[in-house]
């Protein structure tokens, strides 16, 4: 099939990559010329394990495409998949102009195409607009409106929300729990599980539905595992209250098949693009319709208060007023492991709480660096590629994302560095006995801290 993807963002470039590596041709369209110039030369914007070889391979075979061009990248499309950002403000309302904004170049595009204007035959060879975009309920009709605006010659709308972790994308995309469709009729449906054929043999289902099913799917998705992870992070708090230890609770509440594990690890709070503008959007979806949503505007509450919670743990360490002329090491910037990607990264928070109590910053990320750079962080913090050197003379270590580099570090390289072996675990990496033995003062979540120090026996 030939298949344009409109935007090279995570969505749009691992979405297109995986279609023409499975022998569609696809063409990646973007308005930013720099970023097109970078893919051409076989280098993706975003990291993404194993992205840029495939997108190398696939661009040797003439398979997959990038460009500028709007023009000849809609003419030539049987598929169009919109995949443009959709910031959201403060109180979670989606922003829609880049989405309604291509859907008037798509409308333009149709029209100015040669061939019939109607009758069943050209009906089934219509285009078929895709909203990809994780974007409000009724966005679709939004982008319908526009299109038409535009054109009268036929073409088809669908939904196909994204469920790609960032870091396990390609695996993720080629092996899908489940696909989502939502079409505006059976042809439709038809010709997008065609589409998605290849990437459920292994038994996986494809879901056809309407459009706003389809579009609510996401929400409902990522809302329940933030709600998750917010639940947690209150039983955490809670433990730290009563002397409990979360790993016992966490192991005990887990071996009920009814509950599981997954995204129940206590930390520092959910981040990244999805999960903290979806749980406001649907918050904001809420409030329009005038269906309040308590449940999720809790979870978005304890999600924030535990950032704050842990910057209380360094306050009550230091004192009033302590912080100010320490140093603190930071290791990880990224939101989690696998992606360089600190959209609400509990780590810019935590940062930004030191620095303004009078403290300095060093951080290191195992791919972060450029990113944390676009952000502006770099004029606020140093940054060190080693994650050793850095802890020369720290007063304290505050650990931010659970990169694999993290988890069994020289503890005792560490201690002789540091000025104070003094380590704030956001990701409870270590077990408390390990640390207390290795000499260190140890702050987690949902556990009691090493607030003693063992014998410095082997400094």
């Amino acid at each position: 099939m030939r298949i344009t993807m409109v935007g090279t963002g995570y969505v749009g470039l691992v979405t297109g990559t995986c279609f023409a590596n499975v022998g569609n041709d696809v063409t990646c369209l973007d308005i930013d010329q720099k970023k097109i110039d970078k893919l051409n030369n076989g280098i993706s914007p975003i990291y993404e394990p194993g992205l840029d070889e495939m997108i190398q391979r696939n661009t040797k075979a003439g398979r997959l495409h990038f460009t500028t061009d709007a023009a000849s990248a809609y003419q030539s499309a049987e598929i169009i998949f919109v995949c443009v950002g959709t910031p959201s403000d403060a109180q979670g309302h989606a922003d829609l102009k880049y989405v309604l904004a291509a859907s008037a170049d798509i409308g333009k595009a149709i029209e100015a195409a040669p061939g019939s204007t109607g009758g069943s035959q050209d009906d089934k060879r219509s285009k078929i607009i895709v909203v990809k975009s994780t974007v409000p309920v009724g966005t679709n009709k939004k982008v319908q409106d526009e299109i038409a605006k535009h054109t009268t010659k036929p073409y088809k709308m669908g939904s196909n929300p994204e469920f790609l972790k960032e870091g396990a994308a390609i695996n993720d995309f080629n092996k899908p729990d489940r696909v989502v469709l939502g079409a505006q009729d059976e042809g439709t449906g038809d010709r997008l599980r065609k589409l998605y054929d290849p990437f459920t043999r292994n038994g996986h289902p494809i879901f056809v539905m309407d459009i706003p099913s389809a579009e609510m799917v996401k929400y409902a998705s990522n809302a329940m595992l933030a709600t998750k992870i917010s639940f947690i992070n209150e039983i955490a708090s809670l433990c730290e209250a009563y002397g409990s230890n979360v790993d016992e609770v966490w192991r005990g509440m887990t071996s009920d098949k009814r509950i599981g594990n997954q995204f129940l690890y206590p930390g520092l709070g959910y981040g990244g693009s999805c999960f903290p503008k979806d749980v406001l959007a649907c918050i904001s979806m809420g409030q329009l319709c005038g269906q309040p949503t308590p449940l999720l505007e809790s979870v978005d509450k304890v999600n924030q208060a535990q950032r704050d919670r842990f910057i209380a743990k360094l306050d009550n360490h230091f004192g009033q007023g302590g912080l100010s002329g320490k140093k603190v090491a930071v290791w990880g910037i990224a939101f989690k492991p696998g992606t360089d990607d600190i959209r609400e990264a509990p780590s810019l928070t935590l940062m930004n709480a030191v620095l303004d109590r009078g403290a300095s910053v060093v951080a290191h990320d195992p791919v972060a660096h450029e990113s944390c750079q676009d952000h502006g962080m770099m004029d606020r913090i140093d940054y060190s590629d080693d994650m050793y050197d850095m802890l020369k003379d720290a007063d304290a270590l505050v650990i931010c994302t659970d990169w694999s580099e993290f988890k069994q570090p020289d503890f005792e390289r560490m201690r002789k560095l540091m000025g104070q072996a003094v380590i704030f675990d956001g990701r409870n990496l270590y077990h408390p006995q390990t640390l207390q033995d290795e000499g260190f003062v140890y702050h987690s979540v949902g556990r009691e801290p090493v607030t003693q120090q063992a014998p410095a026996n082997a400094s």
